[in-house]
């Protein structure tokens, strides 16, 4: 007598959630999050792509100008400015007066002004007008060090905003789409239908729960060797005053990382568990592709509008970015960073039970896509 498909998922969520010949939903938690991290483990894909990171990391400290590119914009006020730039590579734009130059850098139309010093303080005659910290390569240039006026005293310039920020957000996207991994197995495991052996063993949801912990596990061990590799890195690009600054934000980007990948590993479950085929799962990682990229392209693109930064601090798909970003920069206050942890810490609460229901409901559905109220139904 053959046995349907409901049948076979009733009888083994029975036999999975009793305490007598199963195993108790904490063990199988366990046995199945051992099984994920020694699979993986063993993969030279894991430790090829955690090598690229740690490289990455290297190369995005010691060669900045890599990621910066472009060339010099410096404001000059009067013929002699411009003569004493004349063997400096820079493009060269002239205002009317030393107001004019000085607004030019406050609005970040030009990287630094030369206008003519009226102090009698410098011994060339000009003087440097710069947003946040001194033009080193335009000083070294003039030879003979002028005053340099600094219009906004921040710890933390420009330059290493930039990189702060696009790092923190390259590693969300990495660690992020490290999920795939949850994913690609549940299909595989549905494809050859080795789950059905495993939901009679286990209870379907301590399946779930034994994926998302080991894969969250080694996520984490990525995360603690990012933060180790980054203070180094930090000290061989000569950003050893940055170290300062730099370690509070990786105390904060460490837990929202966290979080963040639990946040989107119940995601990448799900979109697992709605098909059957290697094939299919494109189509139903698209959703979560777009979770994951969106809070990358807003932080890079808005991380100067402190409204649009303070606000993505507290959506839970973007805040593992912005919030220690915030921290980074020094817009936000401690209490800011808890909150937002929190919010993010009741989302992931909120959205395993989802993800927990749906991938129940739809894990032992093979054939085609299965819909999501399919799945919400089947998942009581």
């Amino acid at each position: 007598m053959s046995v349907t498909t409901e049948e076979r998922q009733n009888r083994t969520e029975g036999e999975g959630g009793g305490t007598g010949g199963a195993a108790s939903f904490a063990a199988a938690t366990r046995l199945v999050a051992e099984r994920e991290i020694m699979s993986f483990v063993r993969t030279k894909g894991f430790w090829v792509g955690l090598g690229l990171i740690v490289v990455g990391l290297f190369a995005a400290s010691i060669l900045p100008k890599v990621f910066s590119g472009g060339s010099t914009d410096v404001a000059v006020v009067g013929a002699q400015s411009s003569a004493v730039l004349e063997q400096f590579d820079a493009e060269l734009v002239p205002a009317e007066d030393t107001a004019a130059a000085t607004e030019l850098v406050r609005s970040e139309q030009v990287d630094a002004a030369v206008v003519p010093d009226t102090t009698g303080e410098s011994a060339t005659g000009v003087r440097v007008v710069a947003l946040t910290e001194p033009p080193a390569e335009l000083v070294a240039a003039l030879g003979t060090v002028p005053p340099v006026d600094i219009l906004q005293t921040s710890d933390v310039g420009q330059g290493q905003r930039a990189l702060v920020v696009m790092v923190f957000a390259l590693l969300f996207v990495m660690f992020g789409m490290g999920g795939v991994a949850i994913a690609q197995s549940t299909v595989t495991e549905k494809q050859t239908r080795i789950v059905e052996i495993l939901v009679a063993t286990v209870p379907v949801r301590a399946l779930l729960a034994g994926k998302i912990v080991g894969h969250a596990l080694l996520t984490l061990g990525q995360v603690l060797v990012v933060a180790i590799a980054a203070p180094i890195a930090l000290q061989l690009g000569d950003h050893g005053d940055l170290l300062s600054v730099v370690a509070p934000a990786l105390g904060w980007f460490v837990p929202f990382m966290c979080l963040g990948f639990l946040l989107l590993a119940s995601l990448w479950a799900v979109a697992g568990s709605l098909v059957s085929r290697q094939e299919d799962l494109s189509a139903s990682m698209s959703v979560v592709m777009l979770v994951i990229m969106a809070p990358y392209f807003l932080v890079l693109t808005q991380s100067d509008n402190a409204a649009m930064m303070t606000v993505l601090s507290y959506v839970p798909f973007s805040a593992a970015v912005a919030m220690p970003v915030r921290m980074f920069t020094g817009d936000a206050q401690v209490w800011e960073g808890l909150a937002s942890l929190g919010v993010l810490a009741a989302a992931v609460v909120v959205m395993v039970l989802l993800a927990s229901r749906l991938y129940a409901g739809a894990l032992l559905l093979t054939g085609g896509r299965v819909a999501l109220r399919k799945a919400w139904a089947r998942g009581d």
